[in-house]
C-alpha cells in the first residue's frame, strides 16, 4: 500500500480525480440552484450556447489535449524540443482562436436563437476560447498532475462562488457563461506562467506552428468526431426543438457526464504512461492495458446500474420540479458508462499509444456520422429521447469498432502477439 500511495501513477490518478471533480462534479453544486432559478427554458438556453461554444473549443484545442500530452511525454527530458513544441502549440491556438471568432460571428447571423440573445453568444464564445487555452495537457504529459489539479480546483471554486453571488434571476443566465470564461482565462494564464518557469521562452515560429498543427491533425479529427456525438448534441437538438426540451435533455446529460467523469482520471493517467511503455516496454504496456480494461469495464457497469436505479431520485434532487421529462433520458444514458469505459480502454488507452490513430479516427468519425444521421431523423419526432438514443447508438459503434479492429490486427492487450512482443501484423488500418 505504501508503494502504491507513493507511486507517480497513483498520485496522478488522484490529482486527475481532483480535476474531474472541478470540471464535472463541482458544477453539480450549482445545478440545483440554477435549475430552479432559470427553469427548463433558461437552463436549455445556456446548454444550447455552451454546445455551440464547444465547437470553438474543439477547433482551438485542435486535439492537443491528446497529441500534445503524447509529445510532451515522449520529449520530457529534452527541454529545447519541449519549449519549441509548446511555443508551436500556443501559436497554433492563437491563429485558430482568431479564425473561430470570425466563423462564429458568421454562424450567429444564421441562427435565430443566437441573434436574440447577444449576451449569451459573446459570453459563451469567450468561455469557449478561454477554456481551450488550458495548459493541463502540458502537466499531464510530464505526469505532474497535482499542479494542474491545484490550478483547476482554485478556478472551479472561484467560478462556483461567482455563480451563487451574481446569478439571481432568469435574465442573468448569461452571467454563468461569463464567470466560467473569466475563471478559465485566469487558470490558463497561471498554467502558462508555471510552464515557463521550467522552459526557455520562445516565440512561436512558423515552422513550429506548422509542425504542431501537423502533429495534432489526427487527434483533431478524433476530437471533432467525438464532439459530433457528445458535446454538440444540445446545439443540434436546439435546431429542431424549443429551449425547454433542450433543458430536459441537457439536465440528464449533465448528470450522466458528471458521473462518467469518475472514470476519466483513470483513463487520463494511464494514457501518458501507456504512450511511453508502448514505445519502450511493450510487455509492461500490455499488462497495464489489460488492468485498465478490467478496471474501467467494472467501474462502468457499476455506474450504469447506479444511474438506472436512481434516475428519478437524481433528477428530483439535482434539477427539481419541472424536469420530470428528463428521467427517461437519464435512464437511457445509464447505458453510456459501460460503453464509454470500454471504448476508452480499447481506443484511447491502447490504440493511440500503439500508433493506430487512423483506424481509431475512422471508427469515431463513422460514429459521429451515425449520431448526426440519427439525430436528424429522431430529434424532430421524438425530441430529447430521440437524441439520447442517437448518442447511445454512436457510443456502441465506437466500442464494438475499437475492439473488432484490435482483434483483426492481433493487437488487443490480451493477444499473444502483444504479450510476447512478436511483431504486430501490419495491416492497412494501422497508420
Amino acid at each position: 500500500m505504501r508503494y502504491l500511495l507513493h507511486h507517480t501513477l497513483s498520485q496522478n490518478i488522484a490529482a486527475l480525480y481532483g480535476i474531474q471533480f472541478v470540471r464535472s462534479v463541482l458544477p453539480l453544486i450549482t445545478v440545483p440552484y440554477l435549475a430552479r432559478v432559470l427553469g427548463p427554458g433558461g437552463w436549455g438556453l445556456i446548454a444550447f450556447v455552451q454546445a455551440f461554444g464547444r465547437y470553438s473549443t474543439l477547433v482551438v484545442e485542435y486535439g492537443f489535449g491528446i497529441s500534445g500530452t503524447r509529445e510532451v511525454a515522449r520529449h520530457r527530458d529534452d527541454s529545447h524540443t519541449l519549449a519549441e513544441f509548446v511555443a508551436g502549440v500556443l501559436g497554433a491556438r492563437l491563429v485558430l482562436a482568431c479564425t473561430c471568432v470570425g466563423f462564429a460571428i458568421v454562424v450567429r447571423s444564421h441562427v435565430e436563437l443566437l441573434q436574440r440573445n447577444p449576451l449569451y453568444f459573446w459570453a459563451g464564445l469567450f468561455a469557449a476560447v478561454a477554456q481551450a487555452f488550458s495548459m493541463t495537457w502540458y502537466f499531464q504529459g510530464l505526469e505532474r498532475m497535482r499542479v494542474a489539479a491545484t490550478i483547476e480546483a482554485a478556478a472551479g471554486v472561484l467560478a462556483t462562488l461567482g455563480i451563487f453571488w451574481l446569478v439571481g434571476d432568469p435574465a442573468s443566465g448569461w452571467v454563468v457563461l461569463g464567470v466560467n470564461g473569466m475563471c478559465s482565462f485566469l487558470a490558463a494564464m497561471v498554467g502558462l506562467g508555471l510552464a515557463y518557469r521550467d522552459l526557455p521562452i520562445q516565440r512561436p515560429r512558423l515552422i513550429s506552428v506548422r509542425n504542431a498543427l501537423r502533429a495534432g491533425w489526427a487527434m483533431f479529427l478524433f476530437t471533432g468526431s467525438v464532439t459530433l456525438y457528445t458535446a454538440g448534441n444540445s446545439f443540434i437538438l436546439g435546431l429542431f426543438v424549443s429551449p425547454v426540451v433542450v433543458g430536459y435533455y441537457a439536465g440528464a446529460e449533465k448528470i450522466a457526464r458528471a458521473l462518467l467523469a469518475l472514470l476519466s482520471p483513470v483513463a487520463a493517467a494511464l494514457y501518458p504512461r501507456l504512450s511511453f511503455l508502448a514505445k519502450h516496454q511493450r510487455m509492461k504496456a500490455a499488462r497495464l492495458a489489460r488492468a485498465g480494461v478490467c478496471l474501467m469495464g467494472s467501474g462502468g457497469v457499476v455506474l450504469g446500474v447506479f444511474v438506472l436505479c436512481l434516475a428519478p431520485q437524481l433528477i428530483g434532487l439535482l434539477l427539481g420540479p419541472g424536469f420530470e421529462s428528463a428521467i427517461p433520458v437519464l435512464r437511457v444514458f445509464s447505458l453510456l458508462p459501460p460503453l464509454i469505459a470500454l471504448s476508452n480502454a480499447f481506443g484511447l488507452q491502447w490504440m493511440l499509444p500503439l500508433g493506430m490513430d487512423r483506424a481509431f479516427n475512422l471508427i469515431v468519425l463513422l460514429a459521429g456520422i451515425v449520431n448526426l444521421s440519427l439525430a436528424w431523423v429522431l430529434a424532430p419526432r421524438f425530441g430529447q429521447m430521440g437524441m439520447a438514443w442517437a448518442v447511445v447508438a454512436a457510443e456502441l459503434l465506437v466500442t464494438i469498432g475499437a475492439f473488432s479492429v484490435l482483434r483483426l490486427q492481433s493487437a488487443d492487450p490480451f493477444s499473444l502477439a502483444v504479450v510476447t512482443e512478436e511483431p504486430l501484423p501490419q495491416r492497412r488500418l494501422i497508420d
